[in-house]
């Protein structure tokens, strides 16, 4: 009944509004760093510890495959707790199922378990997941022209884990070491920990849920007819969703299956592991860092601009990919950099846009459903690019890539056609 009163406490306060918006990006920021941290480790070394356990290299990319699929069955089920607990008992039970998967594969490792290995990284793929979804939990009390600044919040402090994580490989393979566990299995004792942490700060401070309270307010509103009921609550799926999601998935779907080849191209061309490194590191860089600015951005000139700057972006990542023969370092890193700023402005702006088009009534669980199809975007991504790869070149996936990405703008002109919409 206590919680009842403080949320009520909100409900009727604009002042005390803002207050608990602010404080839940600082909340949802630091557990993002914590979460960021975990996300490194599966992407780092989760297909050399199953290459290393089977003795093959053919399996490798089962690891990824298994926590996507894990990360789109989570996102579905953390989408649909949120919506009937709130944001905080939602992201905890992600998080926290997460860090029990993470745990699991440093279990598989030290008694050599394959089974045991790829059921735990289907389960550690619910951290990724929740990773994803924390970025919807700052928008539920901000007004429309803070959404996609709250979004870039959450993205920015991804960025100090996700960066952290990788450059911590060596330690914490050398303390698993010394602890009797497999220096491989070392990032994902890291993993647990951090999205353990993140489940923690998310249950201990999101007090009161920022979802529910934006429940109990639009409850309010409708009560005293402040609003009339939202019609995207009914059971056609309102067009800015459809359009938001799509972009989502096709930003999606083109990042991951360049990013996924560009390593094995520059292999191929001689470059080190060292530069491997930095090519990466600085596309994922580029996927998070600018995500200050692409949030302000997309709140003071709207959503559409800044969804063709992302069509535009991603088409000159693909042709700069293709023009560069893979000998020339500077070229890639362009490349990649511009496809990690594509991809960060797809997702912010039609994140954007989702949180635009749903209400309290339906936001939380229509979010978790188009996550799930980001996930299966990005794996289906990541399969289909080394079957194109090997059938035809690296040069023709870049092409390819590029010009997927230029559907965003029919999508937008339909999306923009019936009546000339401000965002």
């Amino acid at each position: 009944m206590a919680s009842h009163h403080k949320i009520e406490h909100y409900v009727h306060s604009q002042k005390n509004q803002q207050e608990l918006y602010k404080r839940t990006l600082i909340i949802v920021s630091l557990s993002q760093v914590f979460g960021g941290a975990g996300l490194a480790a599966g992407i780092t070394v989760g297909a050399l510890l199953a290459q290393e356990m089977l003795g093959s290299n053919a399996y490798a990319g089962l690891p990824a495959a298994l926590f996507t699929l894990g990360s789109a069955a989570s996102a579905f089920l953390v989408g649909r707790l949120s919506q009937r607990y709130g944001r905080r008992i939602g992201l905890f039970s992600g998080f926290f199922t997460g860090g029990i998967g993470a745990f699991g594969v440093v279990f598989a490792a030290v008694f050599d378990n394959l089974f045991l290995l790829f059921a735990a990284l289907f389960v550690y793929g619910a951290g990724t997941a929740t990773n994803l979804q924390a970025r919807y939990a700052g928008t539920d009390l901000a007004s429309d022209k803070q959404r996609a600044t709250a979004v870039s919040l959450a993205m920015v402090s991804t960025t100090f884990g996700a960066v952290a994580g990788p450059n911590l490989v060596d330690v914490m393979g050398q303390f698993a070491l010394s602890i009797g566990v497999p220096a491989l299995a070392g990032p994902f004792l890291l993993a647990g920990t951090a999205f353990l942490s993140a489940g923690l700060v998310l249950f201990l401070a999101l007090r009161p849920d920022p979802f529910l309270v934006a429940k109990a307010i639009a409850h309010h509103q409708q009560q005293t007819r402040q609003t009339p009921p939202n019609s995207n609550a009914t059971t056609g799926l309102p067009k800015g969703v459809l359009v938001g999601a799509l972009i989502m998935v096709l930003t999606q779907l083109v990042m991951v299956a360049v990013m996924t080849m560009t390593p094995i191209h520059m292999a191929h061309h001689g470059h080190s592991l060292q530069a491997i490194g930095l090519v990466i590191g600085v596309h994922v860089g580029a996927m998070y860092l600018p995500s200050l600015f692409t949030g302000m951005l997309v709140d003071r000139y709207g959503r559409v601009p800044m969804a063709v700057g992302a069509g535009i972006t991603l088409l000159l990542a693909g042709l700069i990919g293709a023009i560069g023969s893979g000998e020339s370092m500077p070229l890639l890193l362009i490349a990649l950099a511009l496809l990690g700023l594509g991809w960060n402005l797809g997702l912010i702006s039609g994140t954007t846009l989702l949180v635009d088009h749903t209400d309290a009534s339906n936001r939380a669980k229509m979010q978790g459903a188009v996550d799930v199809y980001i996930a299966l975007a990005g794996a289906s991504g990541g399969a289909m690019s080394g079957m194109i790869v090997a059938g035809t070149s690296y040069t023709a996936l870049s092409l390819l890539g590029g010009f997927v990405s230029l559907l965003v703008l029919p999508l937008l002109y339909w999306y923009r056609k019936p009546s000339a919409r401000s965002s």
